[in-house]
């Protein structure tokens, strides 16, 4: 076998024996062969001996992973290691009960480390697969992976949305297979919704807040809700679909909100006790009175890093405050964070002073980690990068 290689320094092969799937460049003490962005390099100890075979990234994770076990991994020569792999992930699911569930046909079909695929995100919209690809790499073996799904799977479409996780490397949004219409209907827990793969975040939803959307919906009968940071209204239908008494959607995209109040129109009607606003969450926390029962804050990532960690904690703790200050007393307050440099212990720390800082009684509910169909692999607990809470307030 001949392409490039990386030797780590001694001492440095602690995380690859625990099967780590990120390879620090601090880590590797010669690089043999010139590798390139995205080539497939293999990993080799102090000593000489075969470790891990990954993508190169001219970057500080400079190898992410994709066997231990085998260096039989390039797309060419050995597709049915990917063939594999991608047949694992989609059995998972099968086991899970997602592929066949009568109300639901929106979920996550590849978790990137989760499913041991690092670099990419694949997520399935009732016969539509939208792939999302985090390195070159993985860009690169993405013709083969479009194939494998459609061997696995009665696709009608595969969209590629990798523009914005890999700025420079060459991607363009759009259609690799099947049918290419605009916008795409899609059923949650129920609830209908339309998206769009062009415009919407991240693959065109948040797919992984499924589970906790559902417990909106048990838990908002004949209450008054305020769904902040709203999107196009997942929490807000959940709310909906549970008997809320009244329901409010804050997001500062318009775009966003237009699409919210379409969505409700599409499930209950336009005489349906919701009202979207557009406003900046905190600014209009401060014009809210103590009229809501149930508040969801679900905001973007405040700390894309670990620099940004202290100042992401800052602006998690003023929404939180905010909220709880102005939280009805036996309010249900159903708080986020899907930055992954913020830990769980870090969050529920913020809670606390945020807590503190609204000087109200807070306890603890239950944790509100992602769905199920966000694994998360034993070696990579970085993974779990959606935190959650519901808290009781008095």
């Amino acid at each position: 076998m001949n392409r490039p290689s990386l030797i780590l320094a001694p001492g440095k092969d602690k995380a690859v024996l625990r099967r780590h799937p990120w390879i620090f460049s601090g880590a590797v003490r010669k690089c043999i062969g010139n590798p390139q962005e995205g080539d497939i390099v293999d990993v080799f100890s102090a000593d000489g001996h075969w470790m891990a075979a990954g993508h190169y990234q001219d970057e500080t994770i400079i190898c992410k992973v994709l066997s231990f076990d085998t260096p039989d991994v390039d797309p060419v020569s050995h597709p049915e290691f990917w063939r594999n792999r991608i047949h694992q992930a989609v059995e998972y699911r099968r086991r899970m009960g997602l592929l066949d569930s009568p109300h639901t046909n929106v979920f996550r079909m590849v978790h990137a480390e989760g499913d041991f695929m690092p670099g990419l995100v694949a997520d399935y919209y009732n016969g539509a697969l939208v792939l999302q690809c985090h390195s070159v790499g993985m860009h690169r073996t993405l013709d083969l992976i479009a194939q494998l799904f459609t061997q696995e799977l009665p696709l009608q479409a595969i969209f590629d949305k990798s523009s914005a996780t890999l700025p420079g490397g060459g991607a363009t949004d759009g259609y690799i297979f099947g049918s290419d219409r605009p916008e795409w209907d899609i059923c949650e827990d129920g609830n209908k919704m339309m998206i769009n793969f062009f415009e919407g975040q991240k693959t065109g939803f948040f797919v992984d807040q499924r589970e906790n959307r559902h417990l909106v919906s048990t838990l908002s009968q004949g209450r008054r809700v305020l769904n902040c940071f709203g999107y196009t209204g997942g929490f807000s239908l959940g709310a909906l679909r549970g008997g809320a008494s009244y329901v409010e959607t804050v997001d500062i995209s318009k775009k966003a909100i237009d699409l919210c109040n379409r969505n409700v129109q599409l499930n209950f009607g336009s005489d349906a006790p919701h009202k979207g606003v557009v406003a900046d969450v905190l600014q209009y926390l401060d014009t809210v009175s103590d009229q809501f029962d149930v508040i969801i804050l679900d905001p973007p990532a405040f700390a894309k890093s670990h620099r940004h960690l202290q100042q992401g904690l800052k602006g998690y703790r003023n929404i939180n405050q905010k909220a709880m200050e102005k939280i009805r007393p036996g309010g249900i307050l159903l708080t986020f964070s899907c930055s992954q440099a913020v830990s769980r212990d870090d969050f529920q720390t913020m809670c606390f002073t945020a807590a503190a800082n609204a000087h109200r009684q807070v306890r603890i509910v239950r944790q509100l980690p992602h769905a199920i169909d966000h694994p998360v692999s034993i070696y990579h607990p970085e993974g779990e990068y959606l935190k959650g809470l519901m808290l009781y307030v008095e």
